[in-house]
């Protein structure tokens, strides 16, 4: 299984595109520059299935509508922040954002309990990971051992929690039962920054001394 890694707009949030050996692809959290998204899957040819979102605030969902329009498809997002899609004031972009506020259609697939998401041949294990946000979710494709964790886990870092509905004990509660207990050579694919791996961060992180 191949992977894009695509940091868009001024806060450089990672859009991944996962594509399969028929061609297929998931595209999680187009935050910004839609073109450019679109220009990378036709060039490369793939069939887009679904978007994916870890959470909803606005630099993971810019670029949402655009895409999933252009496609077809539908995305998927946690019941928590299912409004979220539709209120500027929940996503954030009121508060930190220079251009219009976001404000977009509802998610087609309401995420709830954690459990097994299949989309076409690809399969993912759903966590349930709040702390940065109450809705934030991680994906974990077990046999290809990745797991996009949105804004939960970073190189040598963490999310921020002091962000509306953001909670620190929560957030490292999910860290420590849901991330860190992942095979220690999963490949972390964070919603900002370079590619880590599990083991890399029980080793070096410095937010996780004590895990």
């Amino acid at each position: 299984m191949k992977w894009k890694q695509m940091p868009l707009g001024p806060l450089q949030t990672n859009c991944y595109i996962v594509e399969n050996s028929q061609n297929e692809c998931i595209i999680f959290d187009p935050g910004e520059e839609s073109a450019k998204i679109i220009q990378h899957i036709q060039t490369k040819k793939l069939k887009p299935l679904a978007i994916l979102l870890t959470h909803a605030h606005f630099d993971h969902i810019g670029a949402l509508d655009e895409v999933r329009e252009f496609y077809n498809i539908p995305a998927y997002i946690h019941e928590r922040e299912a409004k979220w899609l539709l209120d500027p004031s929940l996503n954030g972009s009121v508060r930190f954002t220079i251009g219009q506020p976001i404000k977009l259609k509802p998610a087609e697939h309401i995420l709830g309990e954690e459990g097994i998401l299949s989309v076409g041949s690809f399969t993912f294990k759903l966590l349930h990971t709040p702390g940065h946000s109450p809705g934030s979710v991680s994906y974990y494709i077990e046999q290809s051992g990745l797991l996009f964790s949105g804004d939960v886990l970073f190189k040598d870092s963490i999310g921020r929690t002091d962000l509306p509905g953001g909670n620190h004990d929560q957030l490292m509660k999910s860290i420590h039962d849901k991330v860190l207990t992942l095979p220690e050579d999963t490949i972390v694919l964070s919603g900002h920054g370079p590619v880590t791996t599990i083991m890399d961060e029980m080793d070096t992180n410095p937010f996780l001394n004590g895990f």
